[in-house]
């Protein structure tokens, strides 16, 4: 998955109308991310137990009630 259709499910899942602002990247940023839980999964146990959806919409529901206080 691109940050750019993450940026758009994101959008979506809001219902933000916000414009997705594309800037040039810093001299130093990394031009591939291969993210791997291998380590987190092997040393630690660890799992993903939830997934995007889900996960995004829990993300959205606490944020919304922290901005503002409900």
């Amino acid at each position: 998955m691109t940050i750019l259709e993450f940026a758009k499910i994101i959008r979506e899942q809001t219902g933000s109308r916000s414009e997705i602002v594309f800037r040039p990247l810093p001299e130093d940023d990394p031009k591939t991310r291969q993210p791997d839980i291998t380590v987190a999964r092997t040393r630690l146990g660890w799992e993903p137990r939830v997934g995007l959806a889900e996960g995004l919409t829990d993300t959205i529901r606490y944020f919304r009630a922290a901005l503002t206080g409900v």
